[in-house]
């Protein structure tokens, strides 16, 4: 038995609830067979597969805010990274490593910061900062990489960009660079896409 139609409806309620034209640009490709009259009514079996889908995983305030965290984070870990190369050279290349405070073994005399030969211990006691720096590096890049995954998964890119990304904390001066183009992309992505960063 067929449900009688209401004749007070016009054609024209028909059409508004119709989906409608994306003003973002994005092009969302409608699998075969869907058919939008089935969407029309709630829970049809194809209103999933036309559902348009969001450009962006948050609004524009949680992006920016996460792009600038991903900032810090890539010039703080860029920074410890060059200083870790240079803790590298000084102990394996040259066998010392910077020492503050503790006494010079020679003339008992206290250190502020000075260069230890490690072969000798020229200098007792003290606080390795060679050391703190390997150590301070290696945690800062885990919450690096929280930062890039962040405003990865937040502008939704491809996951190559997020390999090239992660390997900004463990190549010199390439967090730097990587940072600057990440700023660029996202701002103007977000310019081009007004309406695809609100929760809609």
């Amino acid at each position: 038995m067929t449900q009688p139609t209401d004749p007070a409806a016009s054609p024209t309620d028909s059409a508004a609830a119709r989906p409608q034209e994306r003003t973002d640009g994005v092009r969302v490709p409608v699998p075969a067979g869907a058919d939008p009259n089935k969407a029309l009514r709630p829970g049809g079996p194809d209103s999933a597969a036309i559902r348009t889908r969001r450009r962006f995983g948050g609004t524009e305030s949680q992006i920016r805010g996460a792009l600038w965290f991903y900032m810090v984070c890539a010039w703080v870990s860029g920074t410890f990274l060059l200083l870790l190369v240079a803790e590298m050279i000084t102990r394996y290349g040259f066998g010392y490593d910077l020492i503050a405070g503790g006494t010079w073994a020679a003339t008992g005399e206290s250190n502020v910061l000075g260069m230890r030969n490690n072969e000798l211990m020229s200098i007792e006691g003290g606080v390795n900062i060679s050391t703190w720096i390997l150590i301070i590096h290696g945690w800062f890049y885990v919450v690096y990489l929280f930062s890039c995954f962040r405003i990865w998964l937040m502008m939704r890119w491809p996951f190559p960009q997020l390999i090239v990304m992660a390997l900004g904390g463990v190549v010199p001066f390439l967090s730097f660079f990587v940072e600057r183009k990440i700023h660029r992309t996202t701002t103007a992505e977000l310019a081009a896409n007004p309406k695809a960063a609100k929760r809609y």
